[in-house]
């Protein structure tokens, strides 16, 4: 038999379930993840399995569920909560910011909070301002939450589990567009092998997509596969990309950048966040202080420019970072 090919929101939900099924403290709650399964698919098949109990639709009141998940949390559950969109996030911020991240702090560590809080970003199908942004950035400033943003089927399942079972905080971003779902675009990273059994992939080890001795690019979701993609043109001219997934941003492989940057002279930093205060600025910043002697060219970053993602789809696609945009920053990185 060959190697079994699912979707990222199969595996997704299949994590999920499987960690229900092995720690009966594990439980799902959010809007719309009961029988309509997540908007995204996330949880799929959970209710149908483990029913109204153990999956939990809520009212649209961020604050409350979100709250009630830190709560829960307190009292030796482990919530796993969805939030639609990252950018519903404004809606719970001080239960994020003020509770989430820092009872297990202010505790003196006697409290624990092992709360993953799973949701949306990105653009690419015009939902507009409110809808579309990616906001990791802003919670990676955050002290005391680990952010975990996949790029694959196969790391998201392992992402997953190995976030149920921190007890941490956790903020799992999944990027729309990656999902596999039939109403969006479909492109082939979306679909890929996933051992049906569970495992874990620490956080803090950043995967190497494509080996390349002349630009290193750093990136997470959605823009990984927009660079591989530049990577494939740029091969054409003689021009050869690593390409790196950071696969979390807390904790951050500080080491996999600054060996890659080494061996290749040169760095470009891809994100589909904002361009400012952000994770191509710590980005550009570590190396600076840990590798600066190396580099050939000043650090580039191709990013979303300091504005709200436009509904327009030619502005949408004109804000956030391309395959062309991305290979033409490596050009100018090269000479």
């Amino acid at each position: 038999m060959g190697e079994r090919i699912i979707s990222m929101y199969e595996a997704i939900a299949e994590a999920i379930a499987q960690e229900m099924e092995r720690d009966p403290r594990v439980f799902v709650m959010g809007e719309d993840v009961g029988f309509y399964g997540g908007i995204f698919g996330a949880t799929t098949g959970l209710w149908k399995k483990f029913g109204d109990e153990r999956v939990r639709d809520t009212p649209i009141s961020e604050m409350g569920f979100v709250g009630a998940a830190v709560g829960a949390a307190l009292e030796g559950m482990r919530p796993i909560v969805e939030v639609m969109f990252v950018d519903f996030t404004g809606a719970c911020f001080d239960q994020i910011l003020n509770h989430m991240s820092k009872i297990q702090y202010m505790s003196g560590g006697q409290l624990k909070v092992p709360v993953v809080l799973m949701t949306a970003i990105g653009g690419g199908y015009n939902d507009a301002a409110q809808h579309s942004q990616c906001l990791y950035g802003l919670f990676a400033h955050l002290p005391g939450l680990k952010i975990v943003i996949p790029s694959t089927p196969y790391d998201a399942k392992g992402l997953m589990i190995q976030a149920i079972r921190d007890d941490n905080p956790v903020m799992y971003f999944f990027h729309k567009g990656l999902m596999g779902l039939p109403w969006m675009t479909i492109i082939e990273a979306t679909w890929a092998p996933v051992p049906e059994e569970p495992y874990t992939i620490p956080f803090g080890v950043a995967d190497i997509k494509r080996e390349g001795k002349d630009v290193t690019i750093v990136a997470v979701a959605m823009m990984v596969h927009r660079a591989l993609e530049a990577a494939q043109k740029l091969e054409k001219e003689g021009i050869s990309v690593e390409v790196i997934d950071l696969r979390t941003l807390v904790p951050l492989d500080k080491e996999a950048i600054i060996n890659s940057v080494k061996k290749t002279h040169r760095l470009l930093v891809v994100d589909e966040d904002y361009l400012s205060y952000g994770m191509s600025g710590e980005i550009v910043a570590i190396v600076a202080e840990n590798a600066l002697e190396y580099l050939d060219a000043p650090p580039k970053r191709v990013a979303v420019p300091d504005v709200p993602i436009p509904y327009s789809n030619t502005l949408e696609d004109f804000v956030i970072p391309s395959a062309d945009r991305i290979a033409q920053a490596v050009r100018e990185l090269v000479g």
